[in-house]
Formats: structure tokens, C-alpha cells, sequence
């Protein structure tokens, strides 16, 4: 089974997608003039959605029409190659309108499924499940973050384990800030497959900032997770995640060891809480210390000493601050993947429609708006994606992610077909 990554299944994009007014966009497409002052005031408010050769001048091309949506789009000749001007109330390759699309992908984020929406809003499932899998498409690092400068220094990194065809595979996950900056499925649980599949966050990355390079990544304690990530970005600080211990002991304390995991997890979590990294560390000595003392079960001891040996690996993050010392970001985003791969019954097809589809559920994760409590509590922030960024695009939520996308997310003009 062989893995592909993002740029080895998505051709680059040539759609340059910006925000127009709907009801005025019949008349300004058919009017040049009109049209280049919205394309230039678009560029100079937000120029990152535009071709780096975009700076240097452009001309109109000409003007199509799609019979399939009643609708004109013009194109236009950057260093002679020609890039289409979508605008952002329709969706990518014409296949419908967005105000008629838009709810029933945001029922996705619910894990509704196609044959459902087919029956509320129309179509056939096969419809529904076509246009959700084409935003996986996007560059995730890309159109999630619009400036170079909010890459983020620390992540979490963890395989979710799933099935395609019976088989076993792991969809290689990266986050931070509350969204997925990663997720593309590796066929095993080797180094190699997951240095392939963690490689679509590095290339989405380095895109945007040749030199990026993450400080830390927060890991389990799985050896092949660790050598990809440093096979990938020599010189990042690998840290273990002090849940997973605490987790290891609680899914083999029995109920006749529940006084001895109360116990022990109360003084584990006090390491947690230690202010500075001599403190974190004097604290779990003195831990395995007081386990050998009687009283505590061999396999709790064993996993404590296990602790204590690894010690540097958690105590690396006092070194960095902001740095993750759980992955309890990752944790609660990974059972929402859970209940989407459960929902679906995991995955029927092949390699390549697999990460398409998760990929695009972690669009729609970071694009689709919180509910209304969690708004208000956020000073009227509406999504991942615009508390990362600080700010959107669109107040339509699927529109501010198609715009958020153009060039595809990934900010970078494709080669001339005739050079």
C-alpha cells in the first residue's frame, strides 16, 4: 500500500478566490475597469491570496461562462500564466453555490450523514460526499494560517488508529492553537510511513516559511512517531506527554487498586503542578522513591521508574515556555475524529479518497463556527481558524474558507506548462 502526501495527490491551484458582493457581481464581472479596482483593493488589503508575481502587474485574459451555474469568471495573466478569479460565493470547480451548500456541510461537522442531507437539502448522497472530500484538496497549514508569522513554535503529534478495507492504518495528526494543522493517513505505524504522512505539515509549513522549523513537539512515548519527527526537523526538542502516564496506570488500576491510583495519581498530578524543572524533577524522585516503599503494585512502580528514566524528555518543556507538556489539545480534537471515523464506520475506499476525507473534516473543524455560548465567551471569535488568525475574511463561514484557500492554501504560483 503505498502513501501518498499532499502535494503528490493535489495539482496546484490556479483559482485566485476573493470575496465579491453577489448581488453586484453580474455587472462589475462584465466591466473591466470595475472588476481590476476590486481585484486591486482586494491585493492591497490582503495580498497573501494572491501570487507573489502578482506584485509585478497583471492583465486581464478573458471571460468564461459556466452553463452549469449561469454564472461569468474572468481570468487573468500573471507573468503569462493564466489564473482564474473565483469569487468566493461559489464553490470550487462550479459545483454549486455556497449559500446552497453552506448548511449542510456545517451539519458535517456533526457527523451527519450523506444520505441525510441528500433527503433535507437535495442532491444524492454520492453529491455531498464528493464536495465535503474536494476542501481536502486544501493545504490544512496553508488555509488555516493567513500569516507566516503565526506558525506555531510548539505542536502535538499522535497517530489515530483507523481501518481502510479492513486494514489497519494511522492518520498522522499535528496540532495546535485548537486546530488541525495535519492529518494524512500512513499505511502502518512505521517510521517510514510516518515520516511520509507528518511530511505533508512540513511541506504546507515551508511553504509559507522556508526556514520553519517547530521548537518542540509534545509525543507518546512511540519510538517510530519520534525518529520521524526528527528525521523531519533536526534539532527540534522532543517532549513526552506526562497524561500518557498517568493514563498507562488508570487503564490497569483495577477496582482492587483503587486506594493505591488515588493515591499515586494525587502526587503525580503535584509533579504536573511543580513551578520550575528542578521542582518537576525532585518531585517524581521523591514519587518513585515513596512507591518502593510497599504498599503500591508492580506495575505501577514499573511505570513510574519508566518516568523517572525518561525524565529529560518531560522536563524539556520547562526550557521552552508555551511549550505543550500534555496532549490534551490533540486529545479532545482526536475523539471528535473518533465519533466522524466511528459514524462513517471508518474507511471503504482507497488511500488517496481516505485522506481526502479527513483532511477536509479538519477544514471544516477549524472553519465551522463554535456554538453561541463558546462565541460569547470568546468576544465574538467564531472559529479555530479566526482565533488563531485574530480576524476573517467573510461572516459566512464556508465563504471565509474558500477564500482563506485561494491558490488552494498553498500561496505559490504553479510552473509554466511551457517551460
Amino acid at each position: 500500500m503505498t502513501q501518498p502526501i499532499g502535494h503528490e495527490i493535489l495539482r496546484r491551484n490556479r483559482t485566485i478566490c476573493i470575496s465579491f458582493n453577489q448581488d453586484e457581481y453580474l455587472e462589475l464581472v462584465k466591466d473591466p475597469q470595475r472588476f481590476r479596482m476590486i481585484v486591486d483593493e482586494t491585493a492591497e488589503r490582503h495580498g497573501n491570496l494572491f501570487p507573489a508575481a502578482f506584485q509585478n502587474g497583471y492583465e486581464m485574459k478573458d471571460i468564461r461562462y459556466s452553463k452549469r451555474l449561469n454564472i461569468w469568471t474572468r481570468r487573468i495573466l500573471i507573468e503569462d500564466v493564466a489564473y482564474t478569479i473565483r469569487p468566493s460565493f461559489v464553490m470550487p470547480y462550479m459545483t454549486g453555490m455556497v449559500e446552497d451548500v453552506e448548511k449542510a456541510l456545517f451539519l458535517r461537522k456533526f457527523n451527519v450523514p450523506y444520505w441525510a442531507l441528500a433527503n433535507c437539502y437535495g442532491r444524492d448522497a454520492m453529491y455531498w460526499y464528493r464536495l465535503e472530500c474536494s476542501l481536502g484538496r486544501f493545504s490544512l497549514v496553508g488555509t488555516t494560517i493567513q500569516d507566516p508569522s503565526l506558525l506555531p513554535r510548539h505542536v502535538v503529534a499522535d497517530e489515530k488508529h483507523t481501518w481502510l478495507n479492513g486494514d489497519k492504518v494511522y492518520c498522522a495528526t499535528t496540532v495546535a492553537e485548537g486546530c488541525v494543522l495535519g492529518a494524512n493517513i500512513a499505511a502502518s505505524a512505521g517510521q517510514e510511513d510516518l515520516e511520509k504522512a507528518y511530511s505533508a505539515f512540513k511541506q504546507e509549513a515551508q511553504i509559507l516559511n522556508p526556514d520553519y522549523r517547530p521548537e518542540t513537539v509534545n509525543t507518546d512515548g512511540w519510538l517510530p512517531t519520534r525518529n520521524a519527527w526528527k528525521a523531519l526537523f533536526p534539532g527540534i526538542t522532543l517532549l513526552m506527554c506526562l497524561l500518557h502516564v498517568f493514563i498507562s496506570i488508570r487503564d490497569r488500576s483495577s477496582k482492587k487498586y483503587k486506594e493505591a491510583f488515588g493515591a499515586v495519581s494525587e502526587k503525580l498530578w503535584n509533579c504536573y503542578r511543580a513551578q520550575t524543572k528542578i521542582s518537576f524533577s525532585q518531585r517524581v524522585r521523591r514519587l518513585c522513591e515513596w512507591s518502593l516503599k510497599g504498599g503500591i503494585p508492580g506495575f505501577i512502580v514499573d511505570k513510574l521508574e519508566k518516568l523517572r528514566k525518561n525524565l529529560p524528555s518531560f522536563s524539556a518543556a520547562y526550557d521552552f515556555p508555551g511549550a505543550f507538556r500534555t496532549s490534551n489539545m490533540l486529545d479532545r480534537l482526536m475523539q471528535r475524529m473518533d465519533r466522524h471515523l466511528f459514524s462513517a464506520q471508518y474507511y471503504h475506499g482507497t488511500l488517496i479518497s481516505a485522506n481526502l476525507s479527513i483532511r477536509a473534516w479538519a477544514l471544516i473543524h477549524n472553519f465551522a463556527p463554535f456554538n453561541p455560548r463558546t462565541i460569547k465567551l470568546k468576544n465574538g471569535l467564531e472559529s479555530p481558524a479566526e482565533t488563531l488568525n485574530g480576524f476573517r475574511y467573510h461572516s459566512s463561514w464556508l465563504q471565509n474558507l474558500l477564500i482563506s484557500a485561494s491558490l488552494g492554501g498553498y500561496r505559490q504560483g504553479p510552473p509554466n506548462p511551457l517551460e
